[in-house]
């Protein structure tokens, strides 16, 4: 059952639907540098040209950083991810403002090292993960295009059960 738009906090399935989505464009946008820095090792001397192969460290570190860029971009500016767009939500401050770079890239990189935070919202009453309590934000279902003036509204509810009808 999904939400109306800017109604309630997004939940577990939703949220990992999310992060599926967010994981497989890291993926690509990872793969992408790689071919990048290799074309410019191949123009730069075609001649002694040989693929680069990095370390799993350097592998894990370039996923780490991709990713945490990613995320902080998305959220400092849009609230959202291209996985939030595709499901209709949007990260927002507590007090439903835009995070700003600062949290949205304390944000990040929480969620980049400690993904498993994401399952505290199927038990938390409000739908928020250990990423949400920790750095005072909110995932909430917001399918409109307005840069999410809509979502910002402070008579929107934080709260799922306020959003049911009787």
């Amino acid at each position: 059952m999904s939400a109306p738009p800017g109604g309630g906090n997004a939940g577990l399935v939703t949220r990992l639907l999310v992060a599926a989505v967010d994981a497989i464009a890291v993926v690509i946008a990872t793969v992408g540098l790689y071919l990048g820095v290799t074309g410019v090792s191949f123009f730069w001397s075609p001649l002694r040209f040989q693929w680069p192969q990095p370390s799993p460290w350097t592998s894990t570190l370039t996923l780490v950083v991709v990713a945490a860029a990613y995320l902080t971009v998305a959220w400092a500016t849009t609230g959202r991810t291209y996985g939030a767009t595709l499901l209709g939500v949007r990260v927002l401050a507590r007090s439903r403002s835009r995070l700003g770079w600062v949290r949205a890239m304390l944000r990040a990189i929480i969620c980049v090292l400690v993904p498993i935070g994401l399952l505290w919202s199927a038990i938390s009453p409000a739908r928020r993960s250990w990423q949400d309590i920790l750095v005072g934000t909110v995932v909430v279902y917001d399918r409109y295009r307005d840069r999410g003036q809509h979502a910002m509204t402070p008579e929107r509810t934080t709260s799922p059960m306020k959003n049911r009808s009787p």
